[in-house]
């Protein structure tokens, strides 16, 4: 299990690795947070897990996970990227840095995998981020707006270095 830490986080990694210990935090996370109630939605999403972030104290304060898709606007293989950040960190830069270190996760995965998916696709479902961050390329982790989903969510995407498109 690696993690690498910032000054106020630290982020353990889960992409590929079994621990039920990881596991049973996340599970605990979401259900505490409110974001995933339902024990088949939570048992899905737990293989899933790119990475979860600890504050100083320790304590559990997002999870993010990834699943390859083939976006229908894309018609490329893509990880669909989802990240919670609990009610406690939400005004720090916390989603900024855990998306930093799981887009580097999984680029290094498909860069030693042969490029399952050529990018990380996110749909926004927070307006606050498609209001503050209205860069056609945002400068922290340079994923591209692509247009609106089909739920009117701004869609961006990564692509990883070397990824080629696929036929």
């Amino acid at each position: 299990m690696k993690s690498t830490q910032t000054s106020r986080f630290t982020f353990v990694r889960h992409w590929k690795e079994q621990n039920s210990a990881n596991d049973e935090l996340a599970q605990a996370f979401w259900k505490s947070e409110g974001a995933l109630a339902n024990d088949a939605q939570i048992k899905e999403r737990l293989s899933q897990i790119v990475l979860h972030a600890k504050d100083a104290d320790g304590r559990l304060a997002a999870v993010c996970t990834a699943v390859p898709v083939q976006h229908p606007r894309l018609e490329q293989p893509v990880y669909y990227y989802r990240c919670f950040v609990g009610k406690d960190w939400r005004k720090t830069r916390l989603l900024l840095f855990i998306t930093a270190q799981a887009t580097s996760v999984l680029e290094e995965y498909a860069i030693a995998h042969g490029y399952p998916c050529v990018g990380v696709l996110v749909e926004l479902e927070n307006t606050r981020f498609t209001k503050k961050w209205r860069m056609p390329v945002w400068p922290y982790v340079p994923f591209v707006f692509i247009g609106k989903s089909q739920r009117n969510a701004e869609l961006r995407i990564y692509y990883f270095a070397g990824a080629r498109l696929k036929d």
